[in-house]
């Protein structure tokens, strides 16, 4: 099963906090036997989070989104998401009751203002369920597959990793996925081009990939060339068609390198 990432924030789009989010759901989701199908980095723009989140929910894959769930005025993430689905925003009482235990321990009184702003990080579209943070217990939201976390990997990763194994762990490790790679020298993309078709249209389940390299001084020109399969039989004719693979490349021509972990 695959999953969608969307990361928002001003800060990382324009280089003020490098991201942090991309290497982890990546890691995450391999080591459950899920995928990333997509990530998107947005700003912190109302309108635009509207329309992508519009789109997102439309497609009907399961996503995460990072940032923009606090509650100063730069933050929309969670007001463009109720807009997104025509749906008004509303206090969640177990959110807000959590937020009270926050707020009483910080030392501040339930009418104070600290309290009062803390307490916009309550406010969901209607019908979401929380994603609770062992971090602070300042819940995040989930609305149609949803999954809206704050914006810092300290709390993020430890909720998306509770939605993994709480809400999805019939899917872990359901598809079969296996994959192979080389470093080819002395070809082109040009000359493995018709080849890779070749492979796809033969073999279903089997997609190709090349990388090529810009070669430094000094070092060669070559492409990073493999095969990924996905399912149970695509894997277990994996085998086989690599090594038709590599005949095929050597009759080309290429000069093929040791196998590379991909």
């Amino acid at each position: 099963m695959s999953f969608g990432l969307i990361i928002i924030g001003d800060e990382i789009l324009h280089g003020g906090r490098i991201d942090r989010h991309f290497a982890f759901f990546k890691q995450a989701l391999e080591q459950r036997g899920l995928q990333l199908a997509w990530v998107q980095y947005l700003p912190d723009e109302r309108p635009l989070l509207v329309r992508k989140l519009a789109q997102s929910f439309a497609e009907g894959l399961p996503v995460f989104v990072t940032g923009g769930i606090g509650g100063t005025p730069d933050d929309h993430t969670r007001q463009a998401a109720a807009e997104a689905l025509g749906l008004p925003i509303e206090r969640h009482a177990e959110a807000a009751a959590l937020i009270e235990g926050v707020s009483l321990q910080r030392g501040d009184a339930l009418d104070s203002e600290a309290h009062q702003i803390r307490l916009r990080m309550a406010d969901f579209p209607q019908g979401s369920a929380l994603v609770p943070n062992p971090y602070n217990r300042i819940a995040g939201f989930a609305i149609r597959e949803h999954y809206f976390l704050p914006g810092f990997p300290v709390m993020a990763h430890p909720m998306a990793e509770w939605v993994l194994d709480t809400l999805y762990p019939q899917l872990h490790h359901q598809a079969r996925r296996s994959q192979r790679g080389v470093r080819l020298y002395g070809l082109p993309e040009s000359a493995i081009t018709e080849l890779m078709e070749q492979i796809e249209q033969q073999h279903a389940g089997i997609r190709t990939f090349s990388l090529p390299t810009l070669a430094a001084e000094g070092e060669r020109y070559c492409i990073l060339f493999g095969l990924k399969a996905e399912g149970a039989d695509a894997c277990a004719k994996l085998p086989v068609v690599w090594a038709d693979t590599l005949a095929a490349l050597a009759d080309l021509g290429a000069e093929i390198g040791e196998e590379q972990a991909v």
